[in-house]
């Protein structure tokens, strides 16, 4: 468990930068490496999906999935082929991602999953999924707290 304090987007980038190491060292070699993003509008979750992918080297401008969903990107850097950007807010339940392949992607240890409103789709992820909390605590400040999912 780890709580950090962001002032700005360069520290939410050094932060993503740290979560992205810790996970890395994490990397299942059976399945995709699951993180789910859980805060209110505003708190900080598109920016710090941003942020992962500007620290993979992704080139394409990463915005939020609201109304596609899921988003794939090719990493440039890192041990991942492929970052998946998911957000859930549309969604009423887990077994709606079905549609998308999640079975699939999950399997795919190659995968880097994001999922934003990942309490949505709580009761589809793996167990071995990382939560990463958002919370607006100021104008510019959020506080950004990383840890394993409970179910």
């Amino acid at each position: 468990m780890k709580l950090f304090i962001s002032h700005s987007p360069e520290q939410t980038r050094e932060i993503a930068r740290h979560c992205l190491t810790v996970i890395s060292f994490e990397k299942s070699a059976d399945e995709a490496t699951v993180v789910g993003l859980s805060g209110h509008l505003g708190s900080g979750k598109t920016a710090f999906a941003q942020a992962v992918a500007a620290e993979l080297g992704v080139v394409e401008q990463v915005t939020s999935p609201t109304f596609v969903i899921m988003k794939l990107y090719d990493p440039k850097i890192g041990p991942w082929k492929k970052l998946v950007h998911i957000d859930a807010y549309r969604l009423e339940e887990g077994r709606e991602l079905a549609v998308l392949g999640f079975e699939d992607i999950v399997a795919d240890e190659g995968n880097l999953i994001l999922i934003e409103w990942m309490e949505k789709v709580k009761e589809i992820l793996p167990n071995n999924t990382r939560l990463i909390e958002f919370e607006a605590v100021g104008e510019n400040d959020r506080s950004i707290h990383m840890s394993d999912m409970h179910k």
